[in-house]
This record gives C-alpha cells, structure tokens and sequence, in this order.
C-alpha cells in the first residue's frame, strides 16, 4: 500500500508542485493500493488560485493539463484506491477525491466539500466534467454542478460525493482499503479497466473546443481567481 498525501501551502492547494509530487507518487506505486489525503486537516482547498494568478495563458494550458494528467493517473489506477477526505474538499482538492474508487469523509460538520466552479464563473474542463458525470448519480449531479455549493459532509454524502462519513475517517478509510486490496489482484485489475476504460477519453472535437472556448475563459477569470485570496 502506498499513500499519496496532497501536501503544500493553502489548505494542500493543487499548485504545479503538489500536482507534480502527487502524479510522480501515483506512477511510481506501479500497481499497489494507493490510500490518498490530505496533510494535516484539510484534504485540498482546491486548485492553488496564487499560482494562477501568475500564469500565461499558455502556463494556464499547461498547469490544466497537469491536473488532467493527475485526474486520468488516479482515476485509472489498476489498484484499489481510497481517499480518505480528512477535511476540506473543495473544488480541485473534490476532483481528486472523485477519482478514487472509494471515499470515505471525516464527519465532522465543519468541513466543506463541493465543486464550486460555477459560482466563480467557470465550466469544468471537459474530462473533469466526464469524471463527475461518471462519480455522481442523478439528481445529486445536477444540484452538484449547478448550484455550485460547498456542503457539509452529511449532506456530501447524500449527494454521492462521497461514499461514506466516519467520525475516525482514518480507521474507516484504512478498513476499506484493505479489504479491496484482499480481491484477488489481476481480477480487480480486469474489473477496474472494464469500468473506467474510456470514460475520459476526449475526441478531438472536444479538445478542440477546450482550446478554443474554455481556455480562454480560465484565462480571463485568472485575475478574479487570484483576488478571491484578499477576500
């Protein structure tokens, strides 16, 4: 079993560093079991907004693609992969959790997790989209996606972002993680390529549209982004 822990500056925000460590971590693991969280008591306040700030459009290009790269690595993984949510979840750090096969949140009523893109003015990329679509169930996807709110994890849980709350989300999450890793490997390994192969492939056309529509729109909402940390 490996872990993957997001850590860095921000709540574990997703910067090119934590993304970079994090995917290395991932494809170094080969096919172990991966226990993924976060450092200290947050699980990801989502995308690292300081960094965008500073980023060309180009850069931005770059830094999306960084954390598709992340997305497919995790979401793929051949092995069992949990996320233990140890505290927030918002936005970015909610995608990561999305691509584990099981998630398993910290009850405690304080923390918030959510995909708040809409309510700053931004679509989801389009495999990030493909993964929700994938993850959440109906009705739950579409409050999730349009009403843009963060939610405690009571009410996380109904609307399938995660799978399960446990006041001691570790013991749980460590539970669950070994008994999928008990499966016999090469059928879980079949079973896992069976479900998720395909799901975030991206015909051109839509990369396409990416480039030419919902780039630019990151990268004009780059400044807002940035500004929400003065806030």
């Amino acid at each position: 079993m490996r872990e993957i822990v997001l850590d860095g500056p921000g709540k574990n925000a997703l910067s090119t560093a934590v993304m970079g460590a994090a995917l290395e971590g991932i494809r170094s693991a080969g096919d172990e079991p991966l226990l993924v969280r976060g450092q200290g008591d947050a699980f990801s306040a989502g995308l690292n907004l300081k960094e965008i700030g500073t980023l060309s459009d180009e850069g931005m290009a770059g830094f999306l693609a960084l954390l598709d790269d992340l997305v497919v690595a995790l979401f793929e993984h051949p092995a069992p992969v949990v996320a233990h949510v140890n505290g927030h979840a918002i936005a970015g750090g909610c995608v990561i959790a999305l691509c584990a096969d099981l998630r398993i949140a910290t009850a405690s009523p304080a923390v918030r997790i959510g995909l708040n893109e809409v309510a700053l003015g931004l679509e989801l990329p389009p495999r990030i989209f493909k993964l929700a679509r994938a993850r959440i169930a109906p009705p739950g996807l579409d409050r999730v996606l349009l009403e843009g709110g963060l939610y405690d994890p009571a009410e996380a849980l109904r609307l399938g972002l995660v799978d399960e709350i446990a006041d001691d989300a570790a013991t749980v999450a460590q539970a669950r993680l070994d008994k999928l890793a008990s499966h016999p490997r090469e059928t879980y390994r079949g079973m896992k390529r069976a479900l998720r192969e395909g799901v975030l492939h991206l015909h051109e056309s839509e990369m396409q549209a990416f480039r030419d529509v919902m780039l630019p729109l990151w990268c004009t909402r780059r400044g807002l982004l940035a500004g929400l940390l003065k806030r």
